[in-house]
């Protein structure tokens, strides 16, 4: 048994990170390595000495508590980014620990890395908030594929369909079935290593540092989500909104994104509370403070449907390329080929981007639509800004109850049914069709002094090794000038 996690998640140039390490053997070795285009090493210990430390039977709520088995002191030398901690024993045995390194000076460009997604589909040593948990401490290690898995373009939630039955029990023999779901090895470990590729210089924060830290944004010309950006707090909206209006660029590489309001709550704010469907049982619920509860952003105790700020929801969107969902093209339909995002691009009306590589998969996000001259148009519900712009369309699905995956508790409630109720009112055959067929929308929209881009999908990454997906994405974060080459 070896486990490890580091606390705090971040910090800059001579702060110290405690990794505290949990295993039955008297010695390990634990080597620092940034992950970005390479994999660079740059800091090793040998021979440090542990031993089992026990794990509190409520852990999921408060957290390991263990005593660190060492103290990291962040290098001046060492670039901005995310830093996995790869401790070793000798019998081959190792686990995977992570922080973030902020920047000195910031650039132009900030990642903020989903952390507190992360936190909610945590199982290790007790519930996620997807096995009934509703307060998940970062202060536990992340179960094993969240932070480094082999092949992550293969073993993914819009691959399952085709994968043989054999690979899947080797893999998910070996690697955690929510490591497909969430964690730094998904999708922002393969955005990471293309924007180095492509001269993209990248300053990481996470949501922690997101919602706690009011100026994070200021000095930045662009803010990137990328992957499954699930759980946002007040807070993180509140800067990322505030910024846009006062003119940043938010660029959301992402889907199903702020899907869940979550509240920071415990000594350093390392739990993360989420109560979902049972938001009867937040303690804010029937307060004052009601608008803060941990449910769903669109639903109407929070009156701030998370389209306000991305232009779309995971309400309108759903599933694609997963089992009861399309598959559509596994790309999108463009509609605006014209549009500057698409410059250098030979694309006409009704060309799909992204299909070979499957980059409309696992979880989308839409808007209610309607045609005008055959091509669709968002309508302005749901918080979607009147001047959203549609540049592509894909078909999803909002999952009912039956069609849940398998793995999930006999308590799960589809989002089809759950939707229905909150936002039609009640859960009637009528409503499941109103939002059943829903879309994965790309689109765009000026905010106050800023703007806005979405892709409306988790897997827009997995689609950068496309020529044309990648020639979209330097124009979109290229627009203020934010790549070196």
């Amino acid at each position: 048994m070896l486990d490890a996690y580091c606390w705090p998640q971040s910090g800059r140039a001579g702060d110290l990170i405690d990794l505290a390490i949990s295993g039955d053997m008297d010695h390990c070795q634990v080597e620092v390595i940034r992950v970005g285009r390479d994999l660079d090493t740059v800091h090793l210990i040998t021979g440090l000495g542990v031993g089992v430390q026990p794990v509190p039977d409520n852990v999921a709520h408060q957290g390991c508590g263990w005593a660190a088995s060492a103290q990291i002191s962040i290098d001046a030398a060492w670039d901005t980014g995310f830093h996995l901690v790869r401790v070793s024993a000798e019998n081959g045995e190792t686990c995977d620990a992570f922080f973030v390194v902020r920047p000195a000076v910031p650039g132009d460009t900030l990642l903020v890395l989903s952390t507190s997604t992360w936190a909610a589909y945590n199982d290790w040593g007790g519930p996620s908030f997807y096995t009934g948990g509703h307060r998940s401490s970062q202060q536990r290690p992340l179960p094993r594929g969240f932070l480094d898995k082999p092949r992550p373009e293969y073993f993914r939630m819009a691959g399952f369909l085709d994968m043989p039955r054999d690979d899947r029990r080797a893999h998910f023999g070996e690697y955690s079935l929510w490591s497909c779901a969430a964690g730094f090895a998904n999708w922002e470990r393969l955005f990471v290593a293309w924007a180095e590729r492509e001269g993209l210089a990248l300053d990481y924060a996470t949501s922690l540092d997101l919602a706690n830290e009011p100026d994070l944004l200021d000095p930045y010309s662009v803010y990137v989500s990328v992957g499954h950006d699930e759980y946002w707090s007040a807070s993180m909206r509140d800067h990322v909104e505030g910024w846009v209006d006062r003119g940043g660029h938010a660029v959301f590489l992402s889907g199903n994104t702020a899907f869940w309001q979550i509240r920071f709550e415990g000594d350093n704010d390392h739990q993360v509370v989420g109560y979902k469907l049972d938001f009867e049982e937040d303690p804010v619920f029937a307060t004052e403070q009601e608008h803060t509860i941990s449910t769903m952003w669109s639903d109407p105790l929070t009156g701030r449907p998370e389209a306000e700020m991305t232009g779309v929801s995971f309400t309108r969107g759903g599933y694609a390329h997963v089992r009861h969902a399309p598959r559509g093209t596994g790309g999108y339909t463009i509609w605006q080929p014209d549009h500057p995002y698409f410059e250098g691009l030979e694309l006409h009306a009704g060309d799909v981007l992204g299909g070979d590589p499957v980059i409309v998969g696992y979880e989308c996000d839409g808007t209610e639509l309607a045609l005008v001259d055959g091509r669709p148009v968002a309508v302005g519900s749901g918080g979607t800004p009147s001047n959203f712009q549609v540049l592509g369309t894909a078909p999803a699905h909002l999952w009912a109850t039956e069609e849940g995956a398998p793995g999930l508790p006999d308590t799960y409630v589809g989002e089809l049914n759950w939707v229905a109720e909150r936002l039609g009112g009640q859960d009637t055959p009528e409503n499941r069709a109103k939002y059943g067929s829903g879309r994965a929308v790309m689109g765009c929209f000026a905010r106050g002094q800023g703007s806005v881009f979405t892709v409306g999908c988790t897997d827009w990454a997995y689609g950068l090794v496309d020529p044309a997906v990648s020639r979209v994405t330097r124009n979109v974060i290229g627009v203020h000038g934010a790549f070196d080459t």
